[in-house]
């Protein structure tokens, strides 16, 4: 009974690509899981119930607007609103030179109103990476529309 010693012979650089694709591997699951974990929800019936039942409207129903001004240009951001809910959020520029010369502002403002009208909040906004400043600025004007569109308290 004589049993063979084996012999294994690695290079480096055979380690070094394996370590380098199970880091790989280890990322690629951590991001899916990341990615596809379920998000909590907020119980958002419950303080939208408690909010309309205190007060029978949030907003007065209309189109209003606020605006934005950049550099010697103008910008309005309009917001629609129905008796208890925003409706729609849009950057309406005056001119065409606006676009050129701000070109974060619609994509920026496409991604805060979604947000805006899935959350009917300002709260709790994700800004795009690149644009937060310009975010701050619509975020800014779209307050102030809705402080217009705010209804009267009921005496």
């Amino acid at each position: 009974m004589s049993s063979k010693t084996k012999i294994v012979v690695l290079r480096m650089k055979e380690i070094i690509y394996t370590a380098i694709f199970i880091g790989f591997a280890l990322l690629l699951i951590l991001l899916l899981f990341i990615m596809f974990r379920p998000k909590k929800d907020l119980p958002v019936s419950e303080s939208s119930s408690v909010s309309s039942a205190s007060v029978s409207s949030l907003y007065t129903p209309g189109l209003y607007s606020a605006s934005i001004v950049l550099g010697s240009q103008n910008v309005n951001v309009e917001v629609t609103v129905s008796s208890d809910r925003i409706t729609s959020v849009s950057l309406v520029p005056l001119s065409d030179s606006v676009a050129t010369m701000y070109p974060l502002m619609q994509p920026a403002m496409d991604t805060l109103a979604e947000q805006i009208l899935a959350n009917q909040s300002l709260e709790g906004l994700e800004y795009p990476a690149g644009s937060q400043y310009t975010s701050m600025a619509l975020v800014n004007a779209v307050k102030a529309a809705l402080e217009k569109a705010a209804a009267e308290p009921a005496a």
